[in-house]
């Protein structure tokens, strides 16, 4: 028996990184997953995985997040991963830069919670999880200014939900990750003019000694996803290594 047996679990951003080890650990523990990403080249890469479904999906169109909500029946967790990193302060945040952070990073999910909620409130039961961050409310960050807003905005839409729908059997909960090895990490850290330097100056501030895995998120990830976490709502769930204290 695993310990999501049963469930139907929609998640974004599913191709690479978090996503990708949150979307094989739910199937590894029994779960429906329909794994979700712009990047369907990526995301083929995930056929053939037992109890995996992949969908191409643009999570900022609100027509492609209603049409899949509509052809699933039955969602248990929706799991919102999708989101950019912007490198730079207020002043380095053109107007173009503000707008499309704030539209990957917020307003795709509050597009899929609009979507998906219904029908589980129509269940009385339902689980969202949403994708924060250390950098936003938590904790400052040099050179994150839009981003660490945009995830500060995600610690209060999950807070909302999971009041608003508290008593109908609805939990809502968000992750915040402090580095995490990804490869959007490294691509990030390539893109530096200093690249050797970037690396050094991610690591310097990992007080554990090391950058967390997208494994050890996905621990996580299936904690929340299943019953085991049926007492925990409107919280940030912190995962990294000490950075925020």
């Amino acid at each position: 028996m695993g310990r999501l047996d049963g469930k139907v679990i929609v998640l974004s951003a599913a191709a690479q990184g978090i996503g990708r080890a949150a979307a094989l650990a739910f199937a590894k523990e029994g779960a429906q997953v329909i794994a979700t990403d712009l990047n369907g080249e990526k995301l083929k890469e995930l056929d053939g995985t037992p109890g995996i479904r992949t969908q191409v999906l643009d999570v900022t169109k609100k027509e492609q997040v209603e049409a899949l909500a509509k052809e699933l029946e039955r969602v248990d967790v929706l799991f919102n991963i999708a989101g950019f990193v912007h490198h730079g302060t207020v002043l380095d945040c053109e107007e173009s830069d503000w707008d499309f952070t704030m539209n990957l990073n917020v307003r795709s999910m509050y597009l899929m919670i609009r979507a998906f909620l219904p029908q589980m409130l129509a269940r009385r039961s339902g689980n969202i999880i949403n994708m924060a961050s250390v950098a936003s409310s938590i904790k400052g960050v040099v050179n994150r200014c839009v981003y660490s807003t945009s995830k500060a905005a995600v610690i209060g839409l999950t807070k909302s939900v999971a009041a608003d729908f508290l008593e109908q059997g609805i939990r809502c909960n968000c992750i915040c990750p402090g580095t995490v090895d990804t490869p959007s990490l490294r691509e990030r850290i390539q893109s530096r003019p200093d690249p050797e330097q970037a690396f050094k100056d991610f690591m310097a501030r990992q007080k554990i000694g090391r950058m967390c895995t997208a494994e050890e998120v996905a621990h996580l990830c299936v904690y929340l996803a299943s019953d085991e976490s049926g007492y925990v709502t409107g919280a940030e769930h912190v995962i990294d290594g000490g950075w925020s204290l």
